[in-house]
């Protein structure tokens, strides 16, 4: 995809595939991934606050996050026709503020308390990430040179997971650490009136975080971001009339993969801690398991470093098939062996999957040019995915929970079926405003 214009008339690029006019705009991005992964693992820590509060039993819980990833899948297309009315930065500046409303409404849930009004604020934040997710990840892929997109998109991803790292921190000492059913031994019944208490220790967090929200929004309507949306948008009225998103074999395969590779991550994040205190594999409590799961986000933070680092000068489906190689392997070790060996390999598989998501993103929607906005709500979409971790729930309550990260090691190799061929584009490669498309075939 050729470079688009900017507003100072574009810019040369420098080392590492950045114009330097752009990195201001980069650092103020990176801000927005901090947050949405920030937000996002905070529901890690509501969800057995909320279960003590209103008393819920397992289905009410999981609904709670079930909920989250059905608004990727409801929210992402509306968003992509929103990107291609307004452009990307006011959708940007929208999304934060649906994010901020939803938050502000996190702390009317909690004054009721209502558990359907907490499933509906949640579903509104879930609905400002989404369109967040939608305009920021193909902002950031073509902001620059083509070829270092999925550098740039791995380097602003690994501020997401610094986000996910400080996240648990935040709700543990804002949320459980001032509620008592934070505190109180496990099983402990709470009365009437310490159910109430508890459910109004989430609105400062949630106060604290629609105010940071307002004021990034404000900053990004008066950033001189560079331009990037209006043109191919005008452009692609008439143009993509002739194309479909269809005929683009690195997007088609790619929104499986997308939403494959979410099965492995949330089933991983989500079974962690059970897995490793199991008595044949740690032995430690759910406390201390727990600690034991920052390594993995920690993982993830330092892969998207060095990813972006290597794919500077490797090719990003070569550095994401052999990333998806040690992963598969990686599993295969957590399930085949027992004790700190099975333990490290799954924590290890943090590290693999850093890079997965942004590298297949960008491999996805490379050569859609003003069909972008499309391809990126759809792949936004397969997000979805997440919510399939179901699936090896059931799998663990049939066969055993170390037997059922086979699941997880299948999901490897069909991340590694789309480096290897998935992600090469096929048909006519849409440029943005200004060049001529040509045709692409794969080999």
């Amino acid at each position: 995809m050729a470079l688009p214009a900017t507003g100072n008339g574009g810019a040369s690029a420098s080392s590492g595939g950045i114009s330097q006019s752009y990195r201001p705009a980069l650092t103020l991005l990176a801000s927005l991934f901090f947050m949405w992964g920030f937000i996002t693992v905070i529901n890690n820590t509501l969800l057995p606050h909320l279960r003590s509060v209103f008393d819920l039993n397992y289905t009410q819980t999981t609904l709670i996050e079930s909920v989250w990833f059905i608004a990727y899948f409801v929210a992402s297309i509306p968003s992509a026709k929103l990107i291609e009315r307004i452009g990307y930065q006011k959708s940007l500046v929208v999304g934060l503020l649906i994010m901020a409303a939803g938050s502000l409404g996190m702390t009317l849930a909690a004054s009721i308390p209502s558990y359907g009004v907490t499933l509906v604020m949640l579903f509104i934040i879930a609905s400002g990430i989404t369109l967040l997710q939608v305009a920021a990840n193909p902002y950031v892929a073509v902001i620059g040179p083509a070829e270092t997109s999925s550098s740039r998109l791995n380097l602003v991803q690994a501020m997401n997971s610094a986000g996910t790292m400080l996240a648990p921190l935040f709700g543990a000492y804002l949320i459980l650490g001032r509620s008592k059913g934070g505190t109180a031994e496990a099983g402990t019944v709470l009365t009437q009136a310490e159910r109430l208490a508890d459910a109004q220790s989430v609105i400062l967090p949630y106060v604290i975080v629609a105010v940071v929200l307002a004021v990034l929004a404000v900053i990004i309507a008066r950033f001189p971001l560079p331009a990037m949306g209006a043109a191919t948008t005008r452009h692609s009225k008439e143009e993509r009339k002739n194309h479909s998103l269809w005929k683009h074999r690195n997007l088609v395969f790619g929104v499986p993969a997308i939403f494959i590779y979410l099965i492995a991550e949330i089933g991983v994040a989500n079974l962690f801690v059970n897995f490793v205190s199991q008595p044949e594999i740690a032995n430690l409590t759910h406390e201390q398991a727990g600690k034991y799961l920052t390594f993995l986000w920690g993982g993830m933070m330092i892969g998207r470093f060095l990813g972006s680092a290597i794919m500077q000068r490797i090719p990003a489906e070569t550095v994401l098939a052999a990333f998806s190689v040690g992963a598969f392997v990686v599993m295969l070790v957590t399930v085949f062996t027992t004790g700190p060996v099975a333990m490290w390999a799954l924590i290890l598989v943090g590290l693999f999957h850093s890079i997965m998501f942004p590298t297949i993103f960008t491999l996805g929607i490379k050569g859609l040019g003003p069909l972008t906005e499309e391809g990126s709500g759809l792949l936004i979409m397969a997000i979805a995915g997440g919510a399939l971790v179901v699936v090896q729930g059931w799998l663990a309550d049939i066969y055993g929970l170390q037997a059922s990260f086979l699941l997880t090691a299948a999901c490897e190799l069909y991340v590694l079926f789309y480096a290897l061929w998935g992600c090469k584009t096929t048909g006519t490669q849409m440029p943005v405003a200004g060049d001529k498309p040509s045709e692409t075939v794969a080999h």
